[in-house]
């Protein structure tokens, strides 16, 4: 059996990256533990599409593009639930006689291949595609809406009391943040895909998912997982903030919230979503 090539052997051979980038990427990624792709990718180092391509060489997978601009028919999305979608970086490209064809990000995603294999008696031919093509997808097709393209600082007010919500908006807004909101758990859950915030406030008690559930959600997607997130609650017990700095929530606020208290907060939240990589 032939020995499948390095990931950072192809970018040098290609002459993406140099053998130096290569060996100190992946002392990166090994202290962070990400993946070394993901890690050249976050950086900029690499686009999205070059590691496809070299995924695609790696493992000896064709390459999927422009798909994210289809639509797709309700019989084939229902082949993969939006959840495990979104947290595998996978999407249902077409099924033709029980063969799936599947766009995957990461093709070492072997577990959840095999699940829809053994779940719906299907044979599985992958795809490599970039993270940002299947998410666009994904949010097209499963959620009816187009992913944000916005370069402003992005903050995700989750708040089911609308007049609270409000303010903090306004208050955030006054400093030149574009700012989302989300009523509940699972609004706020979609909307982290779709409008990528790099920082999520969240009120601790919510209808349908709570912000404990909310920030639990998000930890289960790998591109969501390093975003930071503050709880806001009006009744903090010693003992819950124990619980949610241990659970790995960035912050906590006691309402009621002033101002300054708020926009402190979350520029230390995005300086802190900035330098992810960044080695003392």
């Amino acid at each position: 059996m032939e020995k499948r090539k390095k990931l950072g052997e192809i970018f040098v051979e290609t002459g993406v990256v140099t053998e130096k980038t290569v060996e100190r990427m992946l002392a990166v990624s090994k202290r962070f533990n990400k993946r070394f792709g993901t890690v050249l990718e976050d950086l900029e180092l690499v686009t999205g599409e070059e590691l496809a391509a070299a995924l695609a060489v790696q493992y000896g997978c064709r390459v999927a593009s422009n798909f994210s601009g289809y639509s797709f028919a309700p019989d084939l999305l229902a082949t993969i639930p939006v959840d495990v979608a979104m947290q595998n970086n996978i999407f249902p490209l077409k099924l033709d006689n029980k063969r799936l064809a599947l766009a995957m990000a990461d093709p070492t995603e072997t577990r959840v291949v095999r699940n829809i294999s053994a779940n719906h008696g299907l044979s599985i031919t992958p795809f490599i595609a970039t993270r940002k093509e299947i998410y666009s997808a994904i949010c097209r097709n499963y959620l009816q809406k187009e992913v944000c393209s916005s370069a402003a600082h992005t903050v995700l007010v989750v708040e089911d009391d609308k007049l609270i919500g409000t303010m903090f908006g306004d208050f955030l807004s006054r400093q030149g943040y574009r700012v989302v909101f989300a009523s509940d758990g699972l609004e706020a859950y979609k909307a982290v895909l779709t409008e990528k915030p790099q920082v999520v406030l969240t009120d601790l008690m919510m209808p349908k998912l709570d912000g404990f559930g909310l920030f639990d959600a998000l930890r289960s997607v790998p591109d969501f997982s390093s975003i930071p997130v503050i709880l806001i609650t009006g009744s903090m017990r010693p003992e819950d903030e124990v619980k949610a700095f241990e659970r790995g929530f960035f912050d906590f606020i006691e309402k009621p919230v002033k101002e300054g208290t708020l926009i402190t907060r979350v520029k230390r939240a995005l300086q802190f979503h900035q330098r992810k990589y960044l080695i003392p």
